[in-house]
């Protein structure tokens, strides 16, 4: 498979290097741009950009402008860096298209875990339809799960939510994100609906539900001890 290309856009050069550095060493292929007219020259020139993680607040022309422009022609998958906390700036963010979005200051390594999720879930990341993680296996062709080689009976929406929970392995999502993703609901969705399908996979599972963490105030997290 060949190196997959990320669009780092930042106009400070020691976020831009930071975020570099653990991409590259994830195996991915790096660009830079200061600014967002340099972003859009590097995004029309390359035609080959698998993700974007692009700052908001820039000179010349700021993350909102280019997510717009971008938006235009492409559904690369972007994710927005910002300094603000303003929840009306994350509710615009996903009004423009935008995949994910993450305040600063960061941690690298929950980016670099995003990044994979979304490559993952856009089918670039990897070739393989099978997840496995802590000795669960799912195979997404078949729609079979097993743990640790014994098949488990899942409804269609507890398979969809394993799914996910292992494409997400690390990262913490709330109940509304998980309702978007898994039910398609808006961001009004009844989060009990979450609950309820989380206690009947973790019963499934045995042991292994201990993987499915629960984030008091939030929502869940999968992750392997």
């Amino acid at each position: 498979m060949d190196t997959l290309k990320i669009l780092v856009v930042d106009d400070e050069s020691r976020m831009r290097k930071l975020v570099k550095d653990f991409l590259s060493k994830k195996g991915y292929a790096v660009l830079e741009a200061g600014d967002g007219e340099a972003a859009m020259d590097l995004f029309y020139e390359q035609k080959d950009i698998a993700l974007i993680i692009l700052d908001v607040m820039m000179p010349r022309m700021d993350g909102w402008q280019v997510c717009r422009e971008i938006r235009k022609n492409s559904r690369v998958p972007i994710i927005m860096l910002t300094a603000r906390g303003d929840e009306r700036d994350e509710l615009l963010g996903f009004d423009l298209g935008v995949d994910e979005y993450i305040s600063k200051p960061f941690s690298p390594k929950i980016l670099v875990a995003r990044v994979e999720a979304i490559l993952r879930r856009a089918g670039q990341n990897d070739n393989s339809d099978t997840l496995c993680a802590g000795g669960i296996v799912i195979d997404k062709a078949a729609h079979i799960a097993t743990v640790d080689g014994n098949a488990i009976e899942l409804s269609f929406k507890e398979f969809e939510l394993l799914t996910y929970f292992m494409e997400n392995e690390g990262i913490a999502l709330s109940r509304e994100k998980i309702l978007n993703s898994v039910w398609n609901y808006d961001y009004f969705g009844d989060a009990r609906t979450i609950d309820t399908h989380v206690k009947k996979l973790r019963s499934k599972m045995g042991d292994k539900g201990d993987y499915i963490k629960t984030v008091w105030g939030m929502g869940y997290k999968f992750e392997v001890a």
